[in-house]
C-alpha cells in the first residue's frame, strides 16, 4: 500500500474527488495518509480532518523564498514517506529540489489539454478565460508528472469537454472539474499505485 501525500492550498475540491474515489474502492494499493497545506485554515484542511486523514501547514509567508519553503516541503515529504505526491489546488511554485527528488513520483491536475493553455500564468480561472477568448470548441483537463518546466511533465491522463456558446469562465470551470479533472486525477492516482504507469522520455505508457 503507497502513502499518497496530497498538496493543497485552498478549497480542497479535487482532494474531496480523491477521498470519494478512495472511500469508493477506486484507489487501489494506495491510501492518503497526509495532506499539506501550503496556507493557514484553508477549508481543504477541514475535507481531510473530517475523513480522519492527518493534516499538516508549511505556511508559504513564513518563508523568504521559494527555495526555502520547498526544502521545508521536503523535508515533510520524506518525514511522511510519500511514495505520491499529488498536487490538488496547489498554488505555491516549488524550487526543482523537490520535483528532482520525486521525479515521476508528483502529478498535478491542469484544467486544459496540455500544450495548450498552460505554462506559466496560465492557473485557475486566467486558464478558462484564455480558453473562451481563443473560440476553440473543445477543452479538458490534463493529469501530468510534475518536473521543473511548469506544466511540462509528462503527460499520463486527458480528458475533454464541450465549450458551449454562452459559457463564462465560471461555467466552463465547473464543467472542466466535473467532467474531467475530477475522473481522471483519482484514475492516474490509482493507475500510479498499482504500477502501470511506465515514463519513456516525455511520454507515458499506461498499462491496462
Amino acid at each position: 500500500m503507497l502513502n499518497i501525500v496530497v498538496l493543497v492550498s485552498g478549497g480542497g475540491t479535487n482532494l474531496q474527488a480523491l477521498i470519494d474515489a478512495q472511500n469508493k474502492g477506486e484507489i487501489k494499493n494506495g491510501k492518503i495518509t497526509c495532506v499539506i497545506s501550503s496556507k493557514e485554515d484553508v477549508y481543504a484542511l477541514t475535507r481531510a480532518k473530517n475523513y480522519g486523514i492527518p493534516t499538516k501547514v508549511i505556511p508559504r509567508k513564513d518563508f523568504e523564498d521559494s527555495k526555502s519553503f520547498s526544502k521545508a516541503l521536503l523535508k515533510e515529504l520524506k518525514a511522511q514517506k510519500a511514495d505520491l505526491v499529488v498536487y490538488a489546488g496547489f498554488m505555491t511554485i516549488v524550487d526543482k529540489i523537490v520535483s528532482d527528488e520525486f521525479l515521476n513520483k508528483m502529478i498535478n491536475v491542469h484544467p486544459a489539454l496540455i500544450p495548450s493553455f498552460c505554462g506559466k500564468g496560465f492557473y485557475g480561472l486566467k486558464v478558462h478565460e484564455a480558453v473562451l477568448q481563443s473560440g476553440v470548441k473543445i477543452t479538458g483537463a490534463t493529469v501530468h508528472f510534475v518536473n521543473d518546466v511548469c506544466d511540462g511533465g509528462p503527460i499520463i491522463l486527458q480528458k475533454a469537454t464541450d465549450v458551449l456558446n454562452y459559457d463564462t469562465p465560471e461555467t466552463l470551470q465547473k464543467r472542466v472539474m466535473e467532467n474531467c479533472e475530477w475522473i481522471i486525477l483519482p484514475k492516474a492516482v490509482s493507475l500510479f499505485c498499482e504500477g502501470k504507469i511506465k515514463v519513456l522520455g516525455n511520454k507515458t505508457i499506461i498499462e491496462e
